[in-house]
Order: structure tokens, then C-alpha cells, then sequence
């Protein structure tokens, strides 16, 4: 009896989720390009680590536009949110490859610290589902219905990403040979091939072009900061090594089209 009481009520949930969204439009998009990792590789806000660090990321994002009723094929009944905000949900995978860079690899540094940074290489990889709450500053039923050609927005939202990390030296086995493969800096535990799951927040501006009316272009900048030192599996102690203290971060600039369904 207790079983069937609890059946039955999923069954009313799900219904009631059911009938609540369909009051809305849905749309669905591919979105990818490059992105610039932070983390303890490389000189912190130099050229050519940001250059030589670039990696990439493509997704697949949902809409739920608040703004449309997907029942009528018709505007829902104005309100200022309905008409500014839409929310995206997001699954995304990323990937970039590591190095060091800046004056501490460069070729006049010959010391056994300068040739172990030299010899140190790591892939970031990370999966990532969110949300974000989309604002539009143009009307949305104005941009829909054709009026503007293109509009432009700004989101905030979390994402949860798994990350796995790989990090390796040229010079032998990490693991094995710590001594004699990496800078004191990244031994006794500050090292960590482990994956894990980790909350980031993120912060996205861009525009969005009509090129029919089911189906726009975007292109996304994204800003995303995570709740962790470990995303690329090391973090030396932030207490000693002030210049690796910030947790790390990303700059994705993406393009995407979404079509209406």
C-alpha cells in the first residue's frame, strides 16, 4: 500500500512537471570553440601561457523560453521576466593539453628546477551539466517575431563538472621518481593524477542573430571560475607559493546554433 501511495504520487509529479513546462517553448543548440585554461601551469597572466594553453569545448545546450507557449504556438501572457529571461541548461565537455610558460622555461634558466618545468606536460578534461538564468535587455517577443535582427544578453549560473587530469614528465615516472622528475614545489601531495567533482560559477555575455524563424546563430563568451586548485590535479601550498594561491579558471569563446522546437 505504501509502495502504491508513492508510485502513484511520482506519477502526479511527473504529470504536473509535465503540464507546468509545456506552457513553454523549448530550443536545442550545438555550441563550441577555443578555451584558455588557468591553473598552476605556466606563468600567471602571460601571453604566451594563455596562447600556448588554449584547448577547446563543445556541448549541447536547452532552452526553456518562458516567453513562448509551445501548446499554441503563441506568446504566454506578458510579464517583464517572461519577456527578459530565458533559462539554459547545458552539458559541455573541455579539453585542453598543459605546459609551462614564461621566463622560468625560458632557455637562459639552467637550472635542474628550469629543466624539470620544461619537462612537465598535463591534459585537463572535464564533463559538465548546469543552469544559468539568461537576461535579455531587447524584448523577447520582439526578437522572435522578427523584429531585431540580432540581441544581446548576459547570463550567471553553476555548472558541476567532473574532472580528470593527467600529468606526466619527459624525465621518468612521476609517481616513482618525484625527486627527479618535478620542482619541489609540486612534490609531497601537491600533485594528484585523481579525478573528482568540483562546483564552478559562471558568468556568460554574447549575442544571438536570427537567421530564420525557427533557428538563430550565437556566439558565447564565458567566463568560469571553480570552486578548486585541483581541476588540473596539482595545487602547491598556496601559503609558500603565493603566485600559484588562485583557484583555477577559464575563458571559453564560443559559437553555437539553436534551432526552435
Amino acid at each position: 500500500m505504501h509502495i502504491r501511495k508513492n508510485i502513484l504520487l511520482l506519477v502526479f509529479l511527473l504529470f504536473a512537471l509535465h503540464k507546468g513546462f509545456s506552457q513553454f517553448s523549448h530550443q536545442l543548440g550545438l555550441i563550441g570553440g577555443p578555451v584558455a585554461f588557468q591553473s598552476d601551469y605556466g606563468e600567471d597572466k602571460n601571453f604566451d601561457n594563455i596562447k600556448g594553453n588554449l584547448g577547446f569545448s563543445i556541448g549541447v545546450i536547452h532552452y526553456m523560453n518562458l516567453a513562448l507557449n509551445a501548446d499554441c504556438d503563441c506568446f504566454n501572457r506578458y510579464t517583464y521576466f517572461n519577456d527578459h529571461f530565458m533559462i539554459r541548461n547545458e552539458f559541455i565537455y573541455m579539453q585542453s593539453k598543459l605546459d609551462h610558460f614564461g621566463q622560468w622555461v625560458s632557455p637562459e634558466y639552467t637550472s635542474l628546477t628550469a629543466d624539470q618545468l620544461r619537462a612537465m606536460h598535463g591534459e585537463m578534461k572535464t564533463l559538465s551539466v548546469g543552469s544559468q538564468l539568461e537576461y535579455y535587455p531587447v524584448p523577447l517577443r520582439e526578437f522572435l517575431s522578427g523584429n531585431y535582427v540580432f540581441v544581446p544578453y548576459a547570463s550567471l549560473g553553476f555548472q558541476a563538472n567532473y574532472y580528470f587530469p593527467r600529468n606526466y614528465s619527459d624525465l621518468g615516472n612521476i609517481e616513482t621518481q618525484p625527486e627527479e622528475t618535478l620542482p619541489v614545489k609540486y612534490q609531497n601531495g601537491q600533485l594528484n593524477n585523481g579525478s573528482g567533482i568540483v562546483m564552478s560559477a559562471i558568468g556568460n555575455v554574447g549575442i544571438k542573430v536570427k537567421i530564420t524563424r525557427d533557428s538563430d546563430l550565437m556566439v558565447d563568451l564565458r567566463y568560469q571560475y571553480y570552486f578548486s586548485d585541483w581541476v588540473d590535479g596539482m595545487r602547491p601550498d598556496p601559503d609558500v607559493y603565493t603566485e600559484n594561491q588562485n583557484n583555477d579558471t577559464s575563458v571559453s569563446l564560443s559559437l553555437g546554433y539553436i534551432f526552435y522546437l
